[in-house]
């Protein structure tokens, strides 16, 4: 189980619940890792009152408390700061096929970068697999503390990665094996959704009438894509070039499945049809160089350009294509190039949440969800603001300096 503070006070701070309000002299009471009651300090002081000295209390003067941040898409842990090979688990590059890894056998859960995280006032990361692989494995959404990965988990899977374009073509050109193409990455995934809609066939006739039809053979593979087909999790597809976006919600819809665009590099490109098919998209990293032809038209406009069209967006590092710590850094950015301060907010926290299907519990401040939060001593998405404290779960894990 999660590591849950004690009762906790924050008072006299201007609160950003990203929820609709702001609370310019505002509280937050928490108890056991849950929020209790938040509003303006001065209607909620019987409630503080009432608590005595059982409370740790924050005097928050002066500064911005807000949602601790999210990064809806990276591979935190999967590949180790300053490791080299023997921490490189993020690809699996034996088999193009491998919905059966889970990310959370793979992250070094002491990784230094996840501390990085808490310095920089990030609470949650949605972690995984890499792209070389048609389908890569299981996402998972991790708080960034915790002494072992079981008391880290959120949601655990969130996501199936699959990956378009030149990455899975790169590595299996290499071995001279499918997929060499844009056509047999598409004809693998396919494939592999029919069987896995045969296996939950014949799992079912089994069920319905086990003296008249055989149970099939356990298939790791197959059970792990049931949640895909059974709408539980959604495709986290990586696709930068707008042909590939196309072709990942094209085969989404071909199966019913639920889907997000991870990376959208040219989703600006798309945005009537994007908006028209109800696609949210996970954009980044944009704070690197075009280091891949399908990269050409990668812009720091993108974001905004999404946001204004209506669709729904996250923004990502990759970590650790762009380091977990700049997460509020490539927010910034995003508002210089042209997008509204409240939606480069809203892309890393509620709608980072609202997308990656975690937001029952993080991503806003309300009552009822996790005490997660970051104190930072000026506006979020200045570049001189410094995290005071990270809370997670109701307890303080990183206290800066004044």
């Amino acid at each position: 189980m999660a590591d849950r503070g004690l009762m906790l006070l924050i008072k006299n701070a201007r609160i950003l619940t990203m929820a609709g309000q702001v609370y310019e002299n505002g509280y937050i009471l928490a108890d056991q890792g849950k929020i209790i009651k938040l509003g303006e300090f001065n209607t909620g002081m019987e409630v503080i009152e009432a608590k005595g000295t059982d409370c740790e209390i924050i005097d928050a003067s002066g500064s911005c408390v807000m949602p601790g941040m999210i990064d809806a898409h990276c591979h935190l842990g999967m590949w180790e700061d300053a490791v080299g090979f023997e921490g490189s688990d993020g690809n699996e590059e034996t088999d193009p096929v491998t919905p059966q890894l889970r990310a959370i056998d793979g992250i070094y859960h002491s990784d230094k970068a996840f501390t990085e995280a808490r310095e920089n006032g990030i609470t949650t990361v949605v972690t995984g697999p890499g792209s070389a692989n048609v389908i890569g494995g299981q996402f998972a959404a991790l708080k960034t503390y915790g002494r072992r990965i079981e008391e880290m988990i959120l949601k655990e899977p969130v996501a199936m990665k699959v990956a378009f374009g030149e990455n899975p073509k790169t590595v299996y050109h290499e071995k001279r094996q499918a997929p060499m193409t844009r056509m047999a990455t598409a004809a693998i995934l396919r494939e592999s959704l029919l069987k896995a809609g045969e296996y939950r066939q014949m799992l079912d006739d089994y069920t319905r009438d086990s003296e008249n039809n055989d149970k099939p053979d356990y298939d790791m593979k197959m059970e792990a894509l049931l949640r895909v087909l059974n709408g539980e999790i959604p495709l986290k597809a990586h696709a930068h070039r707008a042909d590939d976006i196309l072709t990942a919600i094209r085969i989404a819809k071909e199966f019913n499945l639920k889907i997000t665009i991870e990376h959208c590099t040219e989703g600006h490109l798309i945005t009537d049809l994007l908006l028209e098919e109800g696609i949210s998209a996970i954009v980044g990293p944009f704070m690197t160089d075009r280091s891949k032809i399908e990269l050409r038209n990668q812009s720091i406009k993108t974001p905004g350009l999404l946001a204004k069209a209506g669709i729904k967006v996250a923004i990502m590092t990759d970590h650790p294509c762009t380091p977990i710590q700049f997460l509020p850094l490539c927010a910034a950015m995003a508002v210089k190039e042209g997008m509204d301060e409240e939606e480069a907010l809203k892309a890393i926290t509620i709608n980072a949440a609202e997308i990656t299907g975690i937001s029952d519990r993080v991503g806003s401040l309300a009552a009822g969800k996790d005490a997660d939060l970051a104190i930072l001593d000026g506006p979020p998405l200045e570049l001189k603001t410094k995290v005071l404290y990270t809370i997670i779960n109701g307890k303080v894990v990183y206290k800066g300096e004044k």
